[in-house]
C-alpha cells in the first residue's frame, strides 16, 4: 500500500483545491418575458431561442392529425 513520504502542507493542499470549486452557471434573462435562461440556449418557459419560436409552437399544416394512419407503409 502507497504511504506518502512527507505530510503535505497547508499551502500546497490549498493550491492543489483552488481548483476544484463549483461556478454557478451563467444566466441570461430574455428581454420581451423577463424570463431567466442559459445563454444560447432555448427558454424552456416560453420555447424561444434569439426571439423565434422553437419549442411549443403549433403547427400551420393539419397533416397527421385527422387520425390516419402514416402513408409511409408502415403498419402498427
Amino acid at each position: 500500500m502507497a504511504v506518502p513520504k512527507r505530510r503535505v502542507c497547508h499551502s500546497r493542499k490549498k493550491m492543489r483545491q483552488s481548483h476544484q470549486a463549483l461556478v454557478a452557471p451563467a444566466m441570461s434573462i430574455d428581454r420581451a418575458t423577463k424570463s431567466v435562461h442559459r445563454p444560447h440556449h432555448v427558454d424552456l418557459r416560453t420555447g424561444l431561442y434569439r426571439g423565434r419560436q422553437i419549442l411549443f409552437r403549433e403547427e400551420e399544416t393539419t397533416a397527421g392529425t385527422d387520425g390516419e394512419t402514416p402513408s409511409d407503409g408502415s403498419k402498427s
